[in-house]
């Protein structure tokens, strides 16, 4: 089970106001509360009507897809309607958020949902791989859609640590370097300069505490 709570509308303008044509997606997978194609269009209406307010046009296109975390159903869902847009903002946990930056390295993805409560599944290996830590706080906008609290093994929210050799986790060498994916990643967008920004610690009080009761 996932559950995610809705980013406020000015945190999502603040993504989204450098773009003009952005295509909203919505996920019918296993999110709680349902975050599908009504969701999506309602949110498109509130920041249709914020962007206005800001003295901005937004241009929306709407759609949902099943699960956001298959990637191949990801990628054969949106290959046609994703023509014409310069961002995608997807409605689904941290997980569906990266694996679109995955599918589709070209566009900038934003997250509209902080994920509270989780990984994608590699069919290949017959394993889960853990891509969000449910902070409670997605900085996913900043990390080029690759999450450092749940896929760098020293949870380092400001750049690389320098051990890292190859490409690969000085803790773990069986796995890539987040802050290396995050580089390649946002170089590829130019958007580098993003890391030049400093993020503080991490205020874990608005994640969810272990056996604490989770309304539905």
């Amino acid at each position: 089970m996932v559950v995610t709570k809705e980013k406020p509308i000015d945190e999502i303008l603040d993504f989204l106001l450098p773009y003009t044509n952005i295509l909203v997606v919505g996920c019918d997978g296993c999110t709680q509360p349902p975050r599908g194609v009504k969701e999506a269009e309602v949110l498109s209406q509130l920041l249709t009507l914020g962007g206005r307010q800001r003295g901005k046009d937004l241009n929306f296109k709407v759609t949902s897809v099943a699960k956001q975390c298959d990637s191949f159903l990801l990628a054969n869902s949106l290959k046609t309607q994703i023509e014409g847009s310069e961002a995608i903002l997807s409605l689904s946990c941290g997980v569906g958020v990266q694996t679109m930056a995955e599918v589709f390295p070209e566009f900038v993805v934003f997250p509209a949902q902080n994920t509270l409560f989780i990984g994608m599944e590699n069919r290949e290996e017959n394993v889960l791989l853990e891509y969000c830590a449910a902070c409670g706080d997605c900085l996913l906008d900043s990390t080029g859609g690759i999450c450092p609290i749940a896929r760098c093994s020293k949870h380092l929210l400001n750049g690389p640590c320098g051990g890292s050799q190859g490409g690969k986790c000085e803790v773990d060498p069986s796995i890539p370097c987040a802050w290396q994916l995050t580089i390649e990643r946002l170089t590829k967008l130019g958007q580098l300069d993003k890391l030049g920004k400093i993020v503080p610690p991490k205020n874990w009080t608005v994640s969810l505490v272990a056996g604490r009761p989770v309304k539905r």
